[in-house]
């Protein structure tokens, strides 16, 4: 119960405003809006790309061409409309050491290794595995990537000092900064109960980015953190030996990078789709990303994958089609291309306030409020997936939060194993028993029986219990020695079907069970003195 409570709650956390069950139909109206949640997108895809250059060790066009060529074939090919990919600092932060060690060349080579390897899961239908990732997890993902982002943001608060090394700003400085990212905050905020004409992060963008141009404002530029201008990607063979010696080199980067970007990927698909009101997609959207890193690597990209920031500033400015995303795509080429001027003049703090907006809008708020109305595992869970997340990665925290979940709910079912047991009109003792018996529940299912104290017949039910795994086999064939050796008699009744195939997997139980054809009915099985299982 608690379980569907917290379920209900994380879908209960996308705005009912931004629901959107039906795909829009394309007016003139919705291609506008689209158009526009493009433009909005490719404007704060620019600092981002160059930063994760940066981090990456890479010119910051490797970042950028990624941005553009990621972005614009999973906006086709996607699993989800609206979700927008790109270069991020997820990946970035792998790609630095390999960039460090073996240079560029190698990092196209793995971002097509990667690419393959991506492909190769979304074929295997692999994607389909982040169904495990319980709420908790999804919740704790959510929290953490916010704080992350919010965290990236501080660094455009920081200036290059007369020694060379970044300083905080300070004085009118300072004030200036936080005074334009409160106003652009602000637009954002009031815009939609003025017009929806335009969408409010982008009125924001233009109308900040006005002011500082027209008055003159001394603040940091997007021009300030490097040069955008660039020309058409061009086609690059990465220039590594094609040896095993090379393989060696790239696959464990790849393979690390491939799992990191599927599983923010698959993450960011399943939130836009809470938010949309759509299921499904995440083998294509594994292919998608796939296919997408491939190309990138051919065409000196740095590889990417899916973007919770960007994806939320093109949910919240209305983008619900491929048009967003494919527009977003070509505006960063026509910014590389033709209008890197002009888009250097944007002053960092606009974009700063659009992604503060965004960490306010995806930050589950809500979740602080039910954390004593949960049960205490998943609160920690919760909490361990959001520390996680920003102390190391994305996909150390999901993994880690699994795990923990996984073995929270082996063990509230382990302790469940019990049994009601009676004595029959003939002497023999019933024991029924209650509960999953696997693994962690093999101590407790024997602790249950008192060999010596039974009668000389025994039948144990488990219409209320399953037979699950090995260590369950195993613990009926110790209690069958205990009773055997007592000169007593043991029976096993309403074993499923599926228990039944286990048994004779096993080789503990003959398959030709032909009083057993409808498992519906109460059948016995009987354990013989040799401690096999058979038909009774």
């Amino acid at each position: 119960m608690e379980k569907a409570k917290l379920g209900a709650f994380a879908t209960r956390l996308s705005s009912a405003d931004w629901r959107d069950n039906e795909l829009p139909r394309l007016s003139p109206n919705r291609i506008k809006i689209e158009i526009l949640s493009g433009l909005t997108v490719a404007l704060a895809l620019v600092p981002e790309a160059v930063a994760f250059s940066f981090v990456a060790g890479v010119h910051p066009l490797v970042g950028l061409y990624a941005a553009f060529i990621v972005g614009l074939i999973t906006a086709v090919l996607g699993g989800r409309r609206g979700m927008i990919s790109g270069a991020t600092g997820a990946l970035a932060v792998v790609m630095v050491a390999l960039v460090a060690s073996h240079g560029v060349e190698y990092l196209f080579a793995t971002v097509v290794l990667m690419g393959f390897l991506q492909i190769c899961a979304g074929i295997l239908r692999l994607g389909k595995f982040i169904r495990l990732v319980p709420y908790p997890v999804m919740l704790g993902f959510v929290n953490g990537l916010a704080i992350v982002i919010f965290l990236a943001q501080l660094t455009q608060f920081q200036v290059m000092g007369s020694d060379g090394a970044k300083v905080w700003m300070a004085g009118w400085s300072l004030v200036t900064m936080l005074g334009l990212v409160v106003l652009t905050m602000l637009i954002i905020w009031l815009m939609p109960k003025i017009t929806s004409f335009v969408p409010a992060p982008l009125a924001g963008i233009v109308i900040v980015a006005a002011i500082v141009i027209c008055f003159g404002i001394d603040v940091p530029r997007v021009g300030d953190l490097a040069s955008i201008k660039g020309g058409m990607p061009i086609f690059h063979m990465p220039m590594v030996p094609i040896n095993f010696e090379t393989l060696i080199i790239i696959f464990p980067y790849a393979i690390i990078l491939a799992t990191i970007g599927l599983i923010e990927s698959l993450l960011t698909l399943n939130l836009v789709g809470e938010i949309t009101g759509r299921r499904g997609g995440a083998s294509q959207e594994c292919i998608a990303q796939g296919l997408a890193n491939t190309v990138t690597g051919f065409f000196s990209g740095m590889g990417g994958c899916a973007m919770i920031g960007q994806s939320m500033i093109n949910i919240k400015s209305g983008g619900r089609t491929r048009i967003s995303g494919i527009s977003a795509a070509l505006f960063l080429l026509i910014f590389i291309i033709f209008a890197s001027s002009m888009i250097e003049r944007i002053p960092l703090a606009a974009l700063v306030g659009v992604m503060f907006m965004v960490v306010i809008g995806t930050f589950a708020w809500r979740s602080l409020t039910i954390l004593r109305r949960i049960p205490l595992t998943d609160a920690l869970v919760m909490g361990l997936v959001t520390t996680v997340t920003v102390m190391t990665d994305l996909a150390v925290a999901v993994i880690v939060g699994v795990i923990v979940s996984a073995l929270a709910y082996a063990w509230n079912n382990a302790i469940r194993i019990s049994a009601q047991m009676e004595i029959t009109a003939d002497g023999s003792k019933i024991y029924l028993i209650k509960g999953p018996l696997f693994f962690g529940s093999v101590d407790g299912f024997s602790e249950i029986f008192d060999p010596q104290g039974d009668p000389e017949l025994v039948l144990v039910d488990f219409i209320d219990s399953r037979v699950v795994d090995q260590s369950a086999l195993q613990a009926i064939e110790a209690l069958a020695i205990k009773y055997q050796s007592l000169g007593k008699t043991l029976l096993l009744r309403h074993l499923s079907k599926d228990c039944h195939k286990l048994l004779i997997k096993a080789g503990q139980l003959m398959e030709n069970s032909d009083d057993d054809p409808v498992y519906g009915i109460a059948v016995d099985y009987r354990v013989r003195a040799s401690s096999s299982i058979s038909t009774h």
